[in-house]
């Protein structure tokens, strides 16, 4: 990681541009569905067709766009620049080329990514991995085929970790990078084997995150474990978070399943600790939908903040509304994916927009700008990069073809500096840059599992 070393990381952040908060309505293409901070309106946008996941490393987004992937320049927010594109991966493959990649991420210099996101019979499965060092000119360095497929995956540059969804325990599986070869693994039912009673969608990996030997697992249904990876060949359990009652899910059947599945309680959907700080903090969120049109809020999947060595839910963040909450042809608000770094946690809602909340209180978060156009937006993600946030929206709704109108925004932090500094711990440096900080940048985690393990 010589290149995008998480000190870097934590620096980077810690430069930003101050503007003011608070929210304010204003009209935009979606008229009164749209909202915005003081300040907080769009930098730039770029088209980007097929856009859906992006990651920030070193002021570069690596965007999955379906078909390939991008690396886009947005260290200038006001001027994003795409520097590289790739399509038609594996295209030499006999069952032809990788399909439906909706995701990828950076671990070191290696960004992988994986498809297809679902089932889906004669087509590759298969996760690939290419050597970033250079963001214009990315190098494919592996190619590791699976009998599962990879809606997400994650890597620290040494190991991907896997959502290895093959309905029979559903494991996260550890690949060793450098040999190509699998390493390890585990499954829910290695720890509550009642699970193996249920239909296996109910328990499947939707995602992981890897941070600090921790691998991050919503396991839907099953809640969000914290998995010690410290030895890849031998995942080990540290505690698991919410999570349903097997006995509860086991008598139904496999389309009752199905439709479970789209609603709470339940849903983990992805989890990501507090980044650049020595903290206990884990940000979780759901993907859920309303049985009716009308439902209210807290039935839409939020965002909730942990404790995790406390085992303590601490808030929730609801998701906007939305004039129809439900799954099949409704406004989406759920929460989506979501970055959670410093005091501060950048959240996306699909055509809910996306949003910035302060989190210096973990136990009452404090929403400082809420962007949103429900016609022309539908967002996948929300990234911090230096004094911006990042943000991809998959499609317009406005166009005849939505998935045609996917585009990159950027807009301007509205929480000026981040605060690396949880309170109480003694640092040298004035705030603005992390001083002592910087040395405990990413290590709560660390602290955590000692903790748990003892």
């Amino acid at each position: 990681m010589h290149r995008r070393s998480l000190l870097k990381t934590c620096l980077a952040s810690a430069s930003s541009l101050a503007l003011a908060g608070g929210a304010a309505a204003h009209e935009g293409h979606g008229g009164g569905d749209s909202e915005a901070g003081g300040g907080f309106d769009p930098l730039d946008n770029l088209s980007l067709p097929g856009a859906k996941e992006l990651v920030v490393d070193d002021g570069v987004a690596y965007v999955a766009t379906t078909d390939g992937f991008a690396t886009v320049d947005v260290s200038d927010p006001t001027d994003l620049t795409v520097l590289a594109e790739r399509t038609d991966l594996l295209a030499d493959h006999r069952q032809g080329p990788l399909s439906g990649i909706y995701d990828g991420k950076v671990g070191g210099d290696y960004y992988a990514v994986g498809g297809p996101p679902n089932t889906h019979s004669g087509t590759t499965y298969a996760a690939v991995v290419f050597d970033v060092s250079d963001p214009a000119d990315p190098q494919h360095v592996l190619t590791y085929e699976t009998d599962f497929y990879h809606h997400n995956l994650t890597t620290d540059g040494e190991t991907l970790y896997l959502c290895g969804n093959n309905g029979e325990g559903n494991p996260l599986v550890c690949v060793d990078i450098e040999s190509g070869e699998e390493v390890g693994r585990w499954s829910i039912l290695d720890t509550d084997d009642r699970w193996a009673d249920v239909y296996w969608k109910m328990y499947e990996i939707h995602d992981v995150w890897v941070e600090n030997e921790v691998v991050y697992v919503s396991y839907w249904d099953a809640g969000t474990w914290l998995i010690d990876v410290s030895d890849p060949s031998d995942p080990t359990p540290i505690v698991g978070l919410r999570g349903q009652d097997p006995e509860s899910r086991a008598g139904l059947s496999d389309s009752e399943a199905l439709e479970r599945r789209l609603y709470l309680p339940g849903n983990d959907h992805f989890a990501m600790p507090q980044r650049g700080v020595d903290s206990d903090l884990v940000a979780l969120n759901e993907e859920a939908w309303g049985e009716e049109a009308d439902a209210p809020t807290s039935d839409l999947g939020g965002v909730e903040l942990w404790n995790a060595a406390d085992e303590e839910r601490l808030s929730r963040i609801e998701a906007p509304p939305t004039s129809d909450a439900q799954f099949r042809g409704g406004v989406w608000t759920t929460s989506h994916n979501f970055e959670f770094v410093g005091d501060r946690l950048y959240t996306s809602w699909y055509r809910g927009g996306l949003k910035v909340h302060d989190v210096t209180d973990p136990t009452d978060p404090e929403e400082l700008a809420h962007w949103r156009d429900s016609e022309t937006t539908s967002f996948w993600t929300a990234q911090r990069a230096g004094d911006a946030v990042i943000g991809s929206s998959w499609q317009d709704n406005s166009l005849e073809t939505p998935a045609e109108g996917a585009r990159i925004y950027a807009f301007p932090d509205p929480g000026g500096p981040l605060d690396t500094t949880p309170t109480g711990t003694e640092t040298s440096g004035d705030g603005a840059g992390l001083g002592a900080a910087a040395g405990l940048c990413g290590l709560g985690l660390a602290g955590l599992y000692r903790r748990l393990r003892r």
